[in-house]
């Protein structure tokens, strides 16, 4: 048993440079972030200093991994993951993500005829919609826009809007949502010639 976690500790260092450096960080730029010590941070991926929570917690939020993840936890009972769906105001959001913090991706069910006299709102954040089925109305500042299937919307969150459903069936809607200045990359194949 001592042997098992001692292997388990020693991949830690490794796992904690590798994911810093795949994500393009430096030491000063991860000790900004978590408040750890370049040289604690050092000894950490060497191998030199025992990885303990007090560390490992703020270097899982500022990688934005669960910390499972730094510490290479064995997988352990029934692999499939269940979300737990969140209701709100009738919508049900099912979450498709397990990281914390970054872009978040949900499968959101609108009921028939969903309230659409509710106040705009705002908050910090990016948002991606894109229509599986149904109609979804999307009142984005200025703009009332009906949305069909296969449609999809892009928007900072910043400008007042709503979603609803103002059709006669259920609509279904992929809902990407990321912090503010996170936008999600279209990637296109250039033209031939």
């Amino acid at each position: 048993m001592a042997n098992d976690e001692a292997a388990v500790l020693a991949a830690v260092g490794p796992r904690l440079r590798a994911l810093r450096k795949n994500r393009g960080t430096t030491l000063s730029e991860l000790a900004d972030t978590t408040g750890i010590s370049v040289s604690t941070l050092s000894r950490l991926e060497s191998g030199q200093r025992r990885p303990t929570l007090e560390l490992l917690l703020p270097l899982a939020r500022a990688h934005q991994v669960p910390l499972d993840e730094l510490v290479g936890a064995p997988a352990v009972g029934d692999p499939r993951v269940r979300p737990r769906p969140i209701v709100r105001h009738g919508t049900t959001f099912l979450p498709l993500t397990r990281r914390p913090g970054g872009l978040q991706a949900f499968k959101q069910i609108l009921p028939p005829h969903s309230p659409t006299e509710t106040q705009l709102q705002s908050h910090e954040g990016y948002e991606w919609l894109y229509v599986l089925s149904g109609r979804l109305r999307l009142q984005l500042g200025d703009h009332d826009l009906i949305l069909e299937p296969g449609e999809v919307a892009e928007f900072d969150t910043r400008t007042p809007h709503h979603v609803s459903n103002p059709g006669p069936e259920t609509a279904e809607v992929l809902n990407l949502f990321g912090p503010q200045g996170e936008r999600l990359h279209v990637r296109a194949r250039p033209a031939t010639d």
